[in-house]
């Protein structure tokens, strides 16, 4: 399994001039590099996932990192998310996809908001996909790396409905 230290070090680039901040670099030349290093971050985030399932997920927060899951009362602590995501990538593939980010004119603090898709079967060994929400908060870590602060989703329609234009 990988581990997400690495790819956390990641520095951004220094700040510039705000310009507009989402969408696709082909279609949107507003495109700023702070917010391609939050995307870059998130997708390492999404493949270590991919391959480690919840233990991968788990190391991607800070020591006081919260979840707000729909339905569910908030998991405060490093630990207590890292104990909550014990699915293996067997068992359960969430996937996620940014659409937009921010980030703090610090350069030491972001965001970013998308789309995710979580895959599993039920008893009978039936499909069931779960679609929603997400935004995930980041957050340059005293020895560089970089943390989810939060990360909140919560349970809704296809990705395409939802897009924005």
């Amino acid at each position: 399994m990988a581990s997400g230290a690495a790819a956390q070090t990641l520095e951004p680039p220094k700040p510039q001039a705000a310009a507009a901040a989402n969408g696709n670099p082909l279609t949107n030349p507003g495109l700023t590099p702070e917010v391609e290093f939050l995307y870059q971050l998130e997708a390492k985030f999404a493949a270590d996932t991919a391959k480690g399932g919840g233990k991968a997920f788990g190391t991607w927060f800070a020591p006081d990192a919260v979840t707000l899951e729909n339905g569910g009362p908030p998991v405060v602590g490093h630990d207590a998310i890292a104990a909550k995501a014990t699915w293996t990538p067997e068992a359960y593939q969430l996937k996620w996809t940014p659409e937009g980010a921010r980030m703090s004119p610090q350069a030491d603090m972001g965001f970013t908001w998308g789309h995710y898709e979580g895959d599993s079967k039920d008893a009978q060994g039936n499909p069931v996909k779960q679609t929603g929400r997400y935004m995930t908060v980041w957050k340059k870590q005293p020895d560089g790396s970089w943390k989810v602060e939060l990360d909140a989703s919560n349970e809704g329609p296809a990705e395409d409905c939802c897009r924005l234009k």
